[in-house]
């Protein structure tokens, strides 16, 4: 063996130097890549079933529709807001509650309870005359052509929880 050093030449240099700087470029690149297609494994998943205490106690309500507001955390990206929600709550005759989502399933507009003089009883959205009946089923012969969305509800401690409003044949 010879006491020499082997020398690395500036050919060797700068091939070395090029290949690592390209595989800094490259992982620079597949990082992200890589990243974005496992994040959703990675995220706590968010139960599609989650309800929001809406701040009514059962006992309070009665067969009367009462509107209910509550808000609702809502994350987009890095962007958190609270959402306001309503919905139309009341026991129907057996003493179930009945919660109803106060979006008229024909133009997106707000339905109210007894909102119109000539039809007493009735749900009624003002855009184009719909009606529904306190069951939440459409009157034949007005625009909407479906019942309103049924919001998801438990009952905890004597407290109410809402979730999201799912069409009726879903509920």
């Amino acid at each position: 063996m010879s006491d020499k050093k082997k020398q690395v030449s500036r050919r060797q240099f700068l091939n070395y130097s090029l290949t690592g700087l390209g595989g800094f470029m490259a992982a620079g690149m597949l990082v992200p890549m890589l990243r974005f297609a496992i994040d959703p494994v990675l995220q706590a998943q968010a139960e599609a079933g989650d309800l929001a205490n809406v701040g009514l106690s059962v006992d309070d309500i009665t067969e009367e529709p009462q509107r209910v507001d509550w808000e609702v955390l809502q994350v987009d990206g890095w962007y958190e807001s609270n959402i306001n929600r309503t919905a139309w709550v009341f026991k129907d005759e057996d003493g179930e509650i009945q919660a109803f989502s106060p979006i008229c399933t024909h133009l997106g507009c707000f339905v109210s309870w007894e909102g119109s003089e000539d039809y007493p009883n009735e749900f009624f959205c003002p855009c184009h005359d719909g009606r529904y009946y306190k069951d939440g089923t459409n009157v034949p012969g007005t625009p909407p052509l479906r019942p309103l969305e049924v919001y998801e509800h438990a009952v905890e401690n004597g407290m109410l929880y809402l979730g999201e409003p799912k069409p009726r044949e879903e509920a």
